[in-house]
């Protein structure tokens, strides 16, 4: 469940407001969004994975907000963690892998392919 949004870090881009499936964030005209509706948060890690600034963290409980000691998760290193462990982000730039995506390519031409047959 979504725990943090550190304003520090957080730049008002908004992303996460944009790709939060359950409507969890608010954006805030002229500020960083707020969680408002943190027991709408299934989880899904979207938010964290999208952030360009690191500036979330989603524990890994779906049941019910923990306590979290911000400085500690700060220090922990785990902000960001879920988008490095997946790889997300590390082709960009690189014209073969205008999305994210790319992973799904052989899934994508095996679709294909059974599609002509």
């Amino acid at each position: 469940m979504i725990e943090l949004l550190l304003a520090d870090r957080c730049t008002g881009c908004d992303i996460c407001v944009q790709v939060c499936p359950t409507n969890v964030f608010d954006a805030v005209a002229g500020s960083r969004p707020v969680i408002a509706r943190q027991s709408d948060c299934q989880t899904c890690f979207l938010c964290e994975l999208y952030c360009p600034a690191d500036a979330l963290y989603v524990a890994p409980d779906c049941d019910g907000p923990v306590r979290v000691d911000e400085a500690a998760i700060v220090a922990s290193g785990w902000l960001g963690q879920y988008r490095r462990d997946s790889g997300w982000g590390q082709t960009r730039g690189d014209p073969d892998h205008a999305n994210e995506s790319w992973r799904m390519d052989e899934v994508f031409e095996r679709a294909r392919a059974a599609a002509t047959e």
